[in-house]
């Protein structure tokens, strides 16, 4: 039996708004730093960085910045929940994996040796 809700998101005027707005400052902060060209490199610098934590503190305000960040708050306390393999563990199927690549690289270059033999030399006569 799941016991997983199913969300359902409503997009209010309000909030597509915001994401307007969020759009808007990033985008003037990008243009702000290109217009203000003849400025002091800091002004530039500083008013792109302004209108661009003006769009993503905009962002956040809103319905998607919310979710959003519920998401990373639920992917953290999922990530306290895994069990890591020790150091030993870890090694141990490092050189499982090397071991198994070494075995299939070995299989597939005796499969192509042996194919390559049995088309030129039997089929095509050519060796």
């Amino acid at each position: 039996m799941s016991t997983t809700s199913q969300v359902e998101t409503v997009n209010t005027g309000a909030d597509k708004a915001k994401l307007v707005a969020a759009g808007v400052l990033v985008i003037g902060g990008v243009a702000a730093f290109y217009l203000l060209g003849k400025s002091d490199l800091w002004i530039r610098i500083a008013a792109l960085l302004v209108l661009m934590a003006a769009g993503v503190g905009m962002f956040f305000v809103s319905e998607s910045g919310k979710e959003l960040i519920a998401f990373g708050q639920d992917s953290r306390k999922e990530l306290t929940k895994v069990v890591w393999p020790t150091g030993q563990e870890a090694r141990q199927m490092t050189l499982y994996v090397f071991a198994f690549v070494v075995v299939m690289a070995l299989f597939l270059w005796a499969t192509d040796k042996g194919l390559e033999w049995a088309i030129f030399s039997l089929v095509l006569g050519w060796r």
